[in-house]
């Protein structure tokens, strides 16, 4: 038996991630405890573990980066980028070392398992903690010779020219976008007592004993120098639905197989239903073919307004229980709802320009499992011929089913991931 410390970023799409894990870890005789933001007690408790919140000045869960800091929304473009980086992730990380520097005093753990902008970690390491285990949240981020920097959407050039290119634009970003973040990691640093590092917001990670990627490798650009540490362990599937889930009144409707079902998805964070949702439904309101379900994220599904006759909306519905009936996604090309979509083998449509969504949904168009309408705000004629197009071309849910069953060996991402950690830890837990 070992003993596991999971820290999180107090967001749903970094601690949903996680819970799968936590699962399986438990299910194998492991002890794992839980730190992040107070919103998430119960789903970690559902999961086995044992919770403990994270400090409340660091605890933002339960609301959006623009409720928590109302000076956020005024920000566009570069300067919200800077922000977010130097305000979400590294200004938390003196904060969060300290509180897990805490919790192994009080109960020592073998490795501390963490998303990878989870930046007290790496620090940790340094001051003699544990080994750190990262689950990859979004798509590989890992800099390599083999791809332009991170963050761009760039497809790889490949040859001595995408060299160049990247390079070059590597540099440029090091000189503009990340250069404050220098003397803000070191400021961290400087509390919790190391020297200055003079590293960037990229180059935080750390000494990491393992990367597990939540995903395939079909959907990842290829590489020929990916380190030794990181593995892909497939899709893991949705967090089962909760006991007190009750199914909306139109289930029937999704279940009968009349039609298929397109379900829309904004995710948590960027939650303007005049970004996607409601240009899904006005697209894919002639569409009476189509059975399309809008899901809020939380928002009152009154939000979207008077619906299509042929859409049904809910601020919830696990996707654990609506992908299994559902033929397609529109999505604004958050991670976990595009590996989901993957885990049931579905084609879909994004549209999504911020935080990690150009790599996200860049990859979506690589792989051939959607299409990538490149826009934050795409219009209602745009959508429907996106859905019209992977629903009548058998090509896109063709790939996605073939990257649903590319690590088909008869085990589970869950199962593959526990005996990962286990190589980790296998020295402490004797």
């Amino acid at each position: 038996m070992a003993r596991f410390l999971f820290a999180a970023t107090p967001a749903t799409g970094h601690v949903t991630p996680a819970l799968p894990l936590v699962r399986a870890l438990i299910e194998a005789g492991h002890e794992v405890r839980f730190t992040t933001g107070r919103e998430f007690e119960g789903a970690v408790g559902r999961a086995g573990a044992v919770f403990t919140p994270v400090p409340e000045e660091v605890d933002w869960s339960g609301m959006t980066p623009d409720e928590r800091w109302p000076e956020r929304a005024a920000l566009t473009g570069l300067k919200k980028l800077q922000w977010d980086i130097a305000n979400y992730f590294i200004a938390p990380i003196a904060t969060h070392v300290r509180h897990v520097q805490r919790m192994l005093a009080e109960e020592p753990a073998d490795a501390v398992v963490c998303d990878p902008p989870f930046g007290a970690a790496a620090a940790l390491r340094e001051l003699g903690g544990p080994p750190v285990i990262h689950y990859g949240i979004s798509t590989l981020g890992l800099p390599s010779r083999d791809l332009p920097p991170y963050g761009l959407g760039l497809l790889p050039m490949g040859g001595p020219l995408g060299r160049v290119r990247d390079r070059a634009l590597d540099a440029i970003l090091r000189r503009t976008v990340f250069a404050p973040s220098v003397g803000q990691v070191d400021a961290q640093r400087a509390a919790i007592g190391l020297p200055p590092g003079r590293r960037t917001a990229l180059e935080t990670g750390g000494d990491v004993a393992l990367y597990l990627q939540l995903s395939t490798p079909g959907f990842e650009y290829p590489r020929t120098d990916l380190p030794d540490w990181v593995h892909f362990v497939g899709h893991p599937a949705a967090p089962p639905a909760s006991s007190a889930f009750m199914p909306p009144p139109w289930w029937p409707e999704v279940t009968a197989g009349d039609r298929p079902v397109v379900v829309v998805s904004q995710g948590t964070i960027s939650t303007d239903p005049a970004e996607l949702l409601r240009p899904a439904l006005t697209g894919l309101a002639p569409a009476d073919d189509l059975l399309v379900v809008a899901v809020t994220g939380g928002a009152d599904p009154a939000v979207l307004g008077p619906l299509p006759a042929n859409a049904r909306a809910a601020a919830f519905v696990p996707f654990a229980e609506l992908f299994p009936h559902a033929s397609a996604v529109v999505t604004n090309g958050g991670y976990g709802t595009i590996q989901l979509a993957l885990a049931h083998g579905l084609p879909m449509v994004v549209a999504g320009r911020t935080e990690d969504k150009p790599e996200t949904t860049a990859r979506v168009a690589w792989s051939g499992v959607g299409v990538n309408l490149r826009t934050q705000r795409p219009s209602a004629d745009r959508i429907r011929a996106g859905v019209r197009r992977v629903l009548a071309d058998p090509s896109f849910a063709a790939r996605a089913r073939a990257l649903r069953d590319e690590m088909e060996d008869g085990s589970t991402p869950e199962r593959r991931a526990v005996a990962l950690m286990e190589t980790v830890v296998r020295p402490a837990a004797g």
